[in-house]
């Protein structure tokens, strides 16, 4: 009977339907919502609006496949584990490596980010020393082992979308007098801008696969999982289509307006200081997440001997900080690289953007494997929607192009390797 008991508390603390819902819409939106609607207007104008919509509908298929995988091969691997399952523990690895390759760029986009929240007050030429203080600032908190709960992480998302849902009833409420009128579907719509909105508003939408490891964490994987998602999904649309039509609204012919500047437009003050404050906790909040999953990641490959060794080590408070080390180095690396190069934030997020579309590729092709007949057609319209984005993101693949071309054959030649020496220490 107490047993029974205690199996029903474990249901009764697994994740609902609401609660996933919440959690899919917090991963997804982060500071993006911050920053992500005025970089779409930057580039398509009114035709943002309709890029906004146009992701919102085309990732609708690819999260019920992703639920449907998750659903039936639950595994805390997520995408690496479906790989490896229709293709091979080789392609399996390539998709672990390609997950740990792309977080040091999306880490240092996510900090230039948070950056940029304080910016006004520090000036832009401060951004580099700024960037890489935060980030020796991070390697000192989780090499201690320092986490902040989920619960203030949730806290924090869910301030974020209470701005935002406050910014959106100031304007329906007390529309000021500068507010233009909007043509919703322009005419003559610049198809280049139209796609860098696209490939730029993709990183919003990134994060669904995410969900995928938490699966087993679910109270009912099969009932609640897929509807969770796409309510998450849902909800992150409309914000950002919110977003989007807020700052068009407000902002004077030619202008680029952000949402702090929205902010002031609608109440007067207080929008540099309370978004600036919510944005640098928030996206420091989301590297720190980045930093420790990744040093975990690396040390598990590194066990397995897909990595070195000598970053296997765990310190006196179980943390792993040569592979915490190593990866907050790459990130550093990318950082100085990118300010001696020119490379900006739009940049980062374009190559983040072609390795997980690579992952999503690799994974829709798994569930043509894996899947029953009934999830095929929705299978091959995902895999068709990420080779678009992929043609759309056009140079930005390179990077991920480049990761595969180089692991494959090492991975490859690894694997082999291992192989013989396991059968040379088998006793003939």
């Amino acid at each position: 009977m107490q047993k029974n008991s205690s199996k029903t508390t474990e249901k009764q603390q697994g994740i609902g339907l609401w609660q996933g819902a919440a959690l899919l819409a917090t991963t997804l939106l982060g500071t993006g919502v911050f920053i992500l609607p005025q970089l779409s207007i930057q580039f398509a104008g009114a035709s943002a609006l309709p890029a906004w919509l146009l992701l919102t509908l085309l990732s609708v298929p690819i999260t019920i496949v992703f639920a449907k995988l998750a659903s039936v091969l639950p595994h805390a691997a997520g995408p690496a584990h479906f790989v490896a399952e229709a293709f091979g523990s080789l392609a399996g690895r390539l998709t672990g490596l390609l997950f740990m390759l792309v977080v040091p760029l999306g880490a240092s986009a996510a900090m230039m980010m948070t950056f940029s929240f304080i910016a006004p007050w520090l000036g832009t030429q401060a951004a580099l020393p700024v960037e890489l203080g935060l980030l020796l600032l991070l390697w000192l908190l989780n090499r201690r082992g320092f986490q902040l709960s989920a619960r203030l992480q949730l806290a924090l998302t869910l301030a974020i979308v209470a701005v935002v849902l406050l910014m959106l009833a100031g304007f329906v409420y007390f529309t000021p007098s500068s507010a233009q009128p909007l043509q919703m579907w322009p005419q003559q719509t610049q198809l280049a801008g139209f796609s860098a909105a696209l490939a730029i508003g993709f990183w919003s939408f990134l994060g669904v696969e995410a969900m995928t490891h938490l699966a087993q964490d679910f109270r009912d994987p099969k009932r609640h999982l897929l509807p969770a998602l796409l309510l998450g999904l849902l909800l992150v649309g409309l914000i950002y289509l919110g977003c989007s039509y807020l700052l068009l609204v407000l902002a004077a012919p030619g202008e680029n307006l952000s949402m702090a500047q929205g902010f002031d437009r609608l109440f007067g003050a207080g929008g540099a200081l309370l978004i600036g404050v919510l944005g640098l906790c928030s996206g420091l909040a989301t590297v720190n997440v980045y930093t420790a999953s990744v040093a975990r990641l690396c040390q598990s490959f590194s066990a397995a001997g897909v990595l070195p060794a000598l970053l296997a080590p765990l310190n006196r408070y179980q943390m792993p900080q040569r592979a915490l080390s190593f990866m907050l180095s790459l990130m550093a690396m990318v950082l100085l690289g990118s300010a001696w190069f020119g490379a900006g934030l739009e940049d980062l997020i374009g190559w983040v953007n072609g390795v997980f579309v690579l992952i999503y590729l690799a994974s829709m092709a798994a569930a043509l494997r894996l899947l029953s007949r009934r999830y095929q057609p929705l299978a091959w319209i995902s895999l068709v929607v990420c080779a678009a984005v992929a043609w759309i993101l056009g140079m930005a693949m390179l990077y991920a192009l480049l990761i595969v071309l180089l692991g494959w054959p090492l991975l490859y030649w690894q694997q082999q390797w291992q192989q013989r020496r396991l059968q040379a220490e088998i006793p003939q």
